[in-house]
């Protein structure tokens, strides 16, 4: 569901300059060629180390926002309206958890094991998207989520699809085709509501004013504050910047948003003479707040996670005694 455009906590700059001084010059060279030819890189193939690693944390925060965004929705496939509801959301948290096995596996090529990338995970070290750090208060909440939450993650993951590493790619290949029928869900869910009953109808506008903002982080802080963006889009592991991303989704959703009769809580939203969009700038202390650790649904994700990991600890374990037991040779 949930993509993977802005990469949190960047290496400082002496720490990137000083490891850039150990790759070889004449390989980064033919490094940067192949990524200007369309070339695919592979597991097998040399990159650089700024690479390596900022593209092992962009896969494993992408991977730990598909499981950790699976449990707002998941709290609520019980109370979701209507069987057929029940087993839509069913299917969707589903897929979610599978795409997260996706993304742990294309990060696992990188030369980082699942395990340390759960770990980091459980200890704050390691960052999810800042969307999944808020409850889900009301069906109206799962229906915003479903839609445009799912619809903000399309426009990130369509981008990086055409990015440069092989794995992640192939990855965000499935991941998109599935998700497509996410947003069709969400979608019908969120219409359902907008042209319902009066009472409905404020259900779904409240929901979109609590949800407003954390989308509008979704996508990261502006251009201007980036260190990093203009080396990782030329290696093609960013494919656009973060307010390009913002300005697709908003000239994708907002009309339709609008044609509901539905608002949104910012006066100065707006298209420019140039057909780019002006808004209100999100609170972006707020942002960094949420995505180290400070988001208000945080510290109950991560424990149902530990939770979730403790818990399954032994079903792993005999699975591993399993494999290594056929494994052996026969006397």
């Amino acid at each position: 569901m949930y993509g993977g455009g802005y990469i949190f906590d960047e290496p400082n700059r002496r720490q990137q300059h000083d490891e850039q001084l150990h790759d070889d010059p004449e390989k980064l060279q033919q490094f940067e060629a192949r990524i200007t030819a369309g070339a695919k890189i592979e597991p097998g193939d040399w990159m650089p180390t700024e690479y390596r690693r900022q593209l092992t944390r962009l896969i494993e925060q992408h991977a730990h926002s598909e499981i950790m965004g699976a449990l707002p929705e998941g709290t609520w496939i019980t109370r979701a309206p209507g069987f057929k509801r029940k087993l839509a959301l069913i299917a969707k948290v589903q897929d979610e958890v599978g795409h997260g096995q996706l993304l742990y596996n294309a990060a696992e090529t990188l030369g980082k094991r699942r395990e340390a990338m759960i770990n980091d995970l459980l200890s704050g070290k390691s960052k999810y998207s800042n969307v999944f750090n808020y409850p889900a208060e009301t069906w109206a909440d799962v229906t915003v989520i479903g839609f445009l939450i799912d619809a903000a993650a399309i426009v990130n993951q369509v981008a990086n699809a055409k990015g440069s590493y092989g794995p992640y790619c192939r990855a965000l290949e499935r991941i998109c085709y599935e998700e497509s029928f996410h947003l069709k869900q969400g979608h019908d869910a969120f219409i359902e509501l907008a042209t319902g009953t009066a009472m409905q109808r404020d259900m779904v506008q409240q929901a979109l004013n609590r949800w407003w903002q954390p989308i509008m982080h979704f996508f990261g802080p502006p251009d201007k504050n980036s260190v990093h963006s203009e080396k990782l889009m030329q290696w093609k592991v960013k494919m656009a910047s973060n307010d390009e991303m913002r300005n697709q989704f908003l000239d994708a959703y907002v009309p339709k948003i609008w044609e509901l009769g539905l608002t949104l809580p910012d006066e100065q939203l707006r298209k420019d003479e140039a057909g780019r969009w002006q808004y209100a700038d999100p609170d972006w202390d707020l942002f960094f707040k949420v995505i180290n650790g400070g988001g208000p649904c945080n510290a109950e994700r991560v424990k149902v996670r530990k939770w979730a990991e403790e818990s399954g600890r032994w079903v792993r374990t005999a699975l591993m005694h399993s494999t290594h037991a056929r494994a052996l040779p026969v006397a």
